[in-house]
């Protein structure tokens, strides 16, 4: 039966976090999870409930971001179901154990990799996509066979709500329970005995959830943020470049880990480029965007506050307006950007658009590589020579060429970042296997037992070379 809701606001707290990852690891170790039936069954009831808690989520994101319906479906709710849809649609391939050849040396014998479930998981989510970074995850977790506490963030509570509501009503909480609260129960949770932590959200955090699993050598994937930039060259479809970062820059608001942070324009195109970016947003939100049903607002008024202090006035030749209290911040370029300027020092997260100009693909290359790895690259050209020089010389997680942040659509693309901006990756297959660990299985035969594996070994190195070869 779905269990209750928890209430960690206590005292008591932190005997309730243990008991419940306690109980958990009885569920795990129980078996129950491990069928392919019972995973299929619990990834059809998440999508159901997906369905009949819709209007609930909607809502409660128009209430903590001010997401329109069409976005809360499409980059949270769809990718989910869609994400649901794809494992169902690959969970006995994923599942099947992957034959590997044998050397002749080991002959009789056969061998393949086994997926086992991990364990017991706890799944740290971030505040900006609520609902698709808590659950994206934990259909990976289900459909590896686990079990999984799940931890919404507290600075978007309408969402964490409706998630505690969505999880209590599906879920035994022996397989997968929601916890709510702040910091204090986070950090709680992040000592208790996980077999693996799965965090998505800032590199400053992700540091510290790696430092408590590394204490128990428990395995954890991170997936962080960094600066990604948007690199536009001449050969560019400029108008498609403009419109393309434009929607990447304001989506959520700009409060998207693989949106573009910064632009890397050549000086040839950059005057078209910027008039087609502030005409894109005019036809995407009209004169006054604060007026827009389809514009997001920051989460909260403090990070309104942030993002003002990054505005330069000298810099900003379109926007520039705040209302911290109303949460709102409008879409702004920065241009005349330095790499010394504050709002190129961190992340933005947030829909302020510095630009850098550039005079060649090598000064693009040179200036990301300025910046530690980013989470995402977008490449405007049609240079395919330019691709090339990227996609080689750039370390970065993922991205797009002539679009932005439509790879994170690819169910059998891995989501995931690199160095800073993160450890490990998601989606699809790739979600499969990091909640599973892939057991090396040889079997050998024992109608025959050559002698040439058995000392005395005079006179077999010739032939143990050649088998070796």
């Amino acid at each position: 039966m779905p269990h209750r809701a928890l209430n960690l606001a206590s005292d008591s707290a932190p005997d309730v976090h243990a008991e419940l990852v306690a109980h958990q690891a009885r569920t795990f170790e129980s078996g129950v999870t491990l069928p392919l039936q019972f995973r299929r069954e619990r990834l059809l009831a998440l999508r159901s409930a997906l369905v009949s808690h819709e209007a609930k989520l909607f809502a409660a994101l128009r209430e903590d971001l001010g997401k329109c319906e069409l976005e809360a479906f499409a980059l949270e709710v769809g990718l989910v179901r869609g994400e649901i849809t794809h494992a169902l649609s690959h969970l006995r391939s994923w599942a099947r154990p992957q034959r590997a050849s044998v050397p002749m040396l080991l002959q009789p014998a056969s061998a393949r990799t086994v997926a086992t479930p991990i364990g017991t998981n706890l799944i740290l989510a971030p505040w900006n996509y609520p609902v698709n970074l808590a659950l994206a995850p934990l259909v990976a977790a289900i459909a590896a066979g686990n079990v999984a506490v799940l931890k919404p963030s507290e600075i978007a509570p309408a969402t964490s709500a409706a998630l505690d509501a969505l999880i209590t009503g599906t879920f035994e909480r022996g397989h997968v329970a929601c916890v709510t609260g702040g910091p204090e129960v986070a950090r709680a949770l992040i000592e208790l005995p996980f077999d693996h932590v799965f965090f998505t959200g800032s590199t400053r955090v992700g540091r510290m959830v790696a430092r408590a699993a590394a204490e128990r050598l428990a395995r954890v994937t991170l997936e962080l943020g960094g600066k990604s930039p948007a690199i536009v060259m001449p050969s560019a479809d400029i108008e498609v470049a403009a419109r393309r970062i434009a929607w990447g820059k304001t989506t959520n608001a700009g409060q998207t880990c693989v949106a573009p942070d910064y632009l890397l324009v050549h000086s040839d195109v950059k005057e078209r480029l910027l008039a087609g970016i502030k005409a894109a947003w005019r036809d995407f939100y009209g004169d006054d965007p604060r007026k827009s049903p389809d514009y997001g607002r920051i989460v909260n008024a403090h990070h309104a506050r942030r993002l003002a202090a990054l505005i330069d006035p000298r810099r900003v030749v379109h926007g520039g307006e705040v209302d911290a209290e109303a949460r709102y911040v409008a879409p702004t370029i920065l241009d005349g950007v330095t790499p010394e300027d504050a709002v190129m020092q961190d992340e933005i997260f947030g829909p302020l658009l510095p630009v850098l100009t550039v005079d060649s693909i090598a000064d693009a290359v040179s200036a990301v590589r300025r910046h530690p790895n980013p989470l995402a690259l977008y490449l405007f050209t049609n240079d395919p020579s330019e691709e090339r020089i990227v996609v080689e010389r750039v370390p970065f997680g993922g991205g797009c060429i002539n679009h932005t942040m439509v790879h994170l659509g690819v169910p059998d693309l891995p989501f995931g970042g690199i160095g800073g901006s993160g450890l490990g990756a998601y989606h699809g297959r790739a979600g499969f296997e990091v909640f599973s660990h892939r057991k090396s299985i040889l079997n050998a035969a024992t109608w025959v037992d050559p002698k040439l594996r058995y000392p005395p070994y005079a006179g077999r190195l010739p032939l143990v070379k050649a088998l070796m070869r």
